[in-house]
């Protein structure tokens, strides 16, 4: 691949057709993208700044006397993940499968680098790793990829090759060992809501892999196990028992532990069906709702745009789910399958972690809302998910759409 743009080789075109001509082609890749993934993600990203700015505007005390602070940080953010978004599809995912290993070795690193000197505490949980001027990272977050590529690696490689119909049991044994030393250290920060997205991806890329249904149902049973091994040998901070207690009785302290679901069910209450509208939300200008901006920012969304802005969250998130399975149930090879359903599974939990916290439906985690909450870490990994998905949905066409006589599709990457 010398030379410039024009000298790549795309869908089977030669080299006497470039530039526009050939990006917007019938069977280029610009037009096998998936738009309704693409524009459901920035539609929602986009929402997210207005939520941001509102619950941000007048907090000085975190906003270093700029209102216009988070929003543009959120833009930046938004800017970045698109950018990691185009250099996944540049490279192709299966040019990273190649990489995983040091990826994998990478993100273990990053974890254990929060156990040191180098990690900080932010709202209870030691997970985060300053890098000055204000910036920060949650190495926690691109865990949930590094685990989804890792076990896919492992799962596919013998069923992609043709060796196996589907993995075997040392197969699963070695994705499980593979998944479980990050999760390990993850709880030692302690970080309890990305654990429990661990333990749902796994549980997903299991299912989409073709893995006995002994292990499913076994991962379950110990699971159970380990919740209630955990909770009586004390592992968990005292502020993480008490969101449990607070979830099981939201009654049991309104001002102390149960104070932000109570609020926040407070907030999304007042909003009805169109909501107050936005900036001019009484529980939001009030700052009764804490860290609106990031895990509560759902209810800026239920108090300002009311059902109708809450609902328009919930059915863009249901959009990105349902084309993602859609590319899962499409794609040609079980790696492609298995990376597809483990997004989906980590997108679908976290959503409804998130969503059910501020309705009272589930405890109270430091789990930000896919593309809408502020927060660097979390929007470069969702939008790294995003171009994984799209790589794997140009995959299929590429050798579907070649007629006799041209010459074989290079599907690797968007340019490769």
């Amino acid at each position: 691949m010398s030379g410039g743009v024009n000298s790549f080789h795309v869908s089977g075109y030669g080299p006497e057709r470039a530039g526009w001509t050939r990006l917007f082609a019938r069977d280029s890749p610009a037009r096998r993208l998936d738009w309704p993934i693409l524009l459901a993600a920035t539609a929602l990203s986009l929402l997210g700044s207005l939520l941001v700015f509102s619950a941000t505007r007048n907090r000085t005390e975190i906003n270093q006397g700029d209102p216009y602070y988070f929003l543009v940080r959120h833009w930046l953010n938004t800017g970045i993940g698109l950018a990691l978004m185009i250099a996944v599809l540049w490279l192709g995912h299966r040019a990273l499968r190649t990489a995983v290993p040091v990826l994998y070795g990478l993100s273990v690193l990053l974890i254990l680098l929060v156990l040191t000197p180098l990690g900080s505490t932010i709202n209870g949980a030691h997970s985060w790793i300053k890098l000055g001027a204000g910036f920060s990272i949650q190495p926690s977050e691109f865990v949930k990829l590094t685990i989804i590529l890792g076990m896919a690696m492992l799962l596919a490689a013998r069923v992609d090759a043709g060796d196996k119909p589907h993995p075997g049991h040392r197969t699963v044994l070695q994705a499980l060992g593979l998944a479980a030393v990050p999760m390990l250290i993850v709880m030692l920060m302690p970080d309890l809501g990305s654990v429990m997205v661990m333990v749902v991806i796994v549980l997903g890329v299991l299912l989409a892999s073709g893995a006995s249904n002994r292990w499913i149902f076994g991962l379950i049973g110990t699971g159970a196990i380990g919740a209630v091994t955990v909770w009586q040998l004390g592992v968990l901070d005292e502020y993480q028992i008490n969101r449990f207690a607070a979830f099981a009785n939201p009654e049991l302290d309104p001002a102390g532990v149960g104070y932000n679901t109570n609020q926040a069910r407070i907030a999304i209450g007042s909003g009805g069906l169109t909501g107050s509208g936005l900036f001019q939300g009484s529980q939001t200008t009030g700052q009764f709702v804490p860290e609106q901006q990031t895990d509560f920012v759902f209810t800026v969304a239920g108090e300002e745009l009311g059902f109708v802005g809450g609902g328009l969250i919930i059915v863009l998130l249901g959009v990105i789910l349902w084309r993602a399975c859609r590319i899962a149930r499409d794609t040609t090879d079980l790696y492609g399958t298995i990376v597809a359903a483990g997004i989906v599974a980590w997108f679908a939990f976290q959503s409804f972690e998130n969503i059910g916290m501020t309705l009272g439906i589930m405890p109270v985690t430091g789990l930000p809302l896919p593309f809408v909450s502020y927060g660097g870490s979390s929007m470069f990994a969702v939008w790294l998910a995003v171009g994984l998905l799209q790589s794997i949905r140009l995959q299929r066409p590429l050798s579907a759409m070649n007629p006799p006589g041209r010459p074989p599709a290079r599907p690797a990457g968007l340019l490769a």
